[in-house]
């Protein structure tokens, strides 16, 4: 692993790994942009100025410039500030929020080229994910730790350390610093604010990652050879621990592209159930008033997450109501609290069942999911969702992904600068210095 993270910005990564690297890229800078303004975001904004530090990176949105683990940190938070970001079903962690915060303040402190921010950003996913896979874990309920959490500290401590320049010894000595700083409990479900939650799926990966290549840059030493043994990571960490999946496929095995981009800005396990719900609007033109019953055939291991929630963006049945009642949802819509009050929402709730399944939580590709709706007609309508739109297996196009990037920006940066933001980011190898970002990084509103 450290021999890998020490050498990872000389090496070129094929075409396709960073195309998708651009894209993930530009969907969490939208994410973070977007969440700014959401509770997560403006809590981490209220503390940057207690945290601060020397004036190395952004704090994107506000225009502070501020000391890398400050900016590193506020920056996950405002990127998990909702359920907009990437995820990454094998490693079981949300990615991007961690690790494309970590990475670009590193790379602005140290004047990095976008090359190099884009070799970063596909390590950090390479280490985060198999961090977590060499722990074993069997399903989220049986995980003792956050995945959320861990997959987010070792890809953060990886792509900072790249971007750092450690060398191997100093890579070691980072990942040691990563393993001392790993914790998480999963407790975030109960989380009704998202700030929390915020804070462990990327506000702590963010900072620890920093921290962890900036004590080791400044001359800090630690231990080698943690990361398997006893004691070490897995020892401590693993529920069935599988040291060899730490470095398997390691440079041939890209695991961004395994990562999935969102179509829908909510929950991950609500995306296939809303994939399914519009391709029987636009096949049947159906609305609220022709259901008499709607039944949710859900993976009975992610239901509980979805399931009858006090938050609009991640309660199943909420954002299928209004989804039907509008024909569609916007991010606007799927964030609009005062409409989970509304009579006519409530009355469609109390004809919209949830079921779990077990045999989808074991189907594959993951996450798929079925709904049915019974016609006031007499009609029973069904659509299965098995490869949901995003994912590895129906991946979305550039195109998909710059118009949602425009939805969730724009009315931030102003239609000028997000074009110009956008055309950036999708040719960022060609900027020699990342700090060139910066202007189109602030929000006008």
């Amino acid at each position: 692993m450290a021999d890998h993270i020490a050498t990872a910005l000389s090496r070129p990564l094929p075409p396709e790994v960073e195309e998708k690297a651009r894209l993930h890229l530009l969907d969490t800078l939208a994410a973070i942009l977007s969440g700014a303004h959401l509770p997560a975001g403006l809590a981490a904004a209220r503390l940057v100025p207690r945290l601060g530090g020397p004036p190395e990176a952004v704090v994107i949105a506000t225009g502070q410039v501020t000391g890398v683990v400050t900016a590193a940190l506020a920056n996950a938070m405002a990127a998990h500030a909702d359920e907009t970001d990437d995820s990454h079903v094998g490693g079981r962690f949300h990615p991007g929020c961690a690790i494309v915060p970590a990475a670009l303040a590193m790379a602005e402190a140290g004047g990095r080229s976008g090359t190099d921010l884009l070799r970063a950003i596909v390590l950090g996913y390479d280490i985060g994910a198999r961090a977590v896979m060499g722990m074993g874990v069997r399903s989220a309920d049986t995980a003792r730790f956050s995945t959320h959490s861990i997959g987010g500290t070792f890809g953060a401590t990886a792509a900072a350390a790249a971007l750092a320049g450690l060398d191997r010894r100093g890579a070691m000595h980072a990942l040691s610093y990563a393993v001392q700083q790993t914790s998480g409990v999963p407790y975030w479900r109960r989380d009704a604010d998202h700030i929390e939650k915020a804070f462990d799926f990327g506000g702590i990966g963010a900072r620890n990652g920093t921290m962890a290549a900036l004590m080791v840059q400044s001359g800090w030493t630690a231990v080698e050879g943690v990361m398997t043994g006893n004691p070490s990571f897995l020892s401590a960490f693993g529920e069935q621990p599988n040291p060899a999946a730490l470095c398997d496929g390691l440079g041939q095995r890209f695991e961004i592209m395994g990562a999935a981009i969102k179509k829908w800005c909510v929950g991950s396990p609500i995306q296939a159930a809303l994939d399914s719900l519009m391709a029987l609007i636009e096949t049947h033109g159906i609305g609220p008033q022709d259901v008499a019953e709607l039944r949710a055939i859900m993976p009975d291991d992610r239901l509980h997450i979805v399931d009858d929630r006090d938050m609009p963006d991640v309660c199943l049945q909420h954002l299928l109501a209004i989804c039907l009642i509008d024909g569609g949802l916007g991010f606007a819509a799927a964030h609009d609290r005062a409409r989970m009050g509304e009579p006519a929402v409530l009355a469609l709730r109390e004809r919209i069942k949830a079921i779990p399944s077990k045999e989808l939580t074991e189907a594959r590709p993951p996450r798929q999911a079925i709904i049915e709706i019974d016609t006031r007609g007499g009609r029973t309508l069904r659509h299965h969702t098995r490869a949901v739109l995003g994912t590895p297996a129906n991946p979305m196009s550039r195109d998909q992904v710059v118009a949602k990037a425009t939805d969730l920006i724009s009315a931030d940066l102003g239609a000028e600068r997000t074009d110009a933001l956008i055309r950036a980011i999708l040719a960022i190898e060609a900027i020699p210095d990342v700090r060139a970002l910066r202007g189109l990084l602030s929000a006008q509103r």
